[in-house]
């Protein structure tokens, strides 16, 4: 399965982006995940393909929201109040064995190749 990511940008503070994430085939869970300059790579928010489970990460909740349209094999992340020390690197990461997601790096086998998202104050 190959991840491609879309919907980076350069956006002000306050601002929104939406990144999506489309798959070549069928997966179940899937993640978004992010690597600022100089830090490690951490967890956003995944959820299942049924869509019923979510979850993320604090420093996101109640202002990003994760969603998938199975169809379209995509993954979609709706990023609302951007603050700069949103700005990172985002990667897209997919599971065809994962039933349950998990917020671990190692519990996934596909990654895209990133996104930009850079926030200005």
């Amino acid at each position: 399965v190959q991840l491609v990511e879309s919907g980076g940008g350069l956006v002000q503070a306050g601002g929104s982006l939406r990144l999506s994430c489309a798959a070549s085939g069928r997966t179940n869970a899937m993640g978004w995940f992010r690597q600022a300059p100089g830090k490690g790579r951490e967890f956003v928010s995944f959820i299942s393909r049924s869509g019923r489970n979510t979850d993320y990460a604090d420093s996101v909740k109640g202002r990003f929201t994760i969603s998938r349209d199975n169809a379209l094999n995509t993954v979609y992340l709706q990023m609302n109040s951007l603050k700069p020390e949103d700005t990172a690197v985002y990667y897209c990461a997919g599971s065809d064995t994962l039933v349950v997601p998990t917020t671990s790096i190692g519990g996934y086998e596909y990654w895209g190749q990133g996104a930009q998202v850079t926030v200005s104050s």
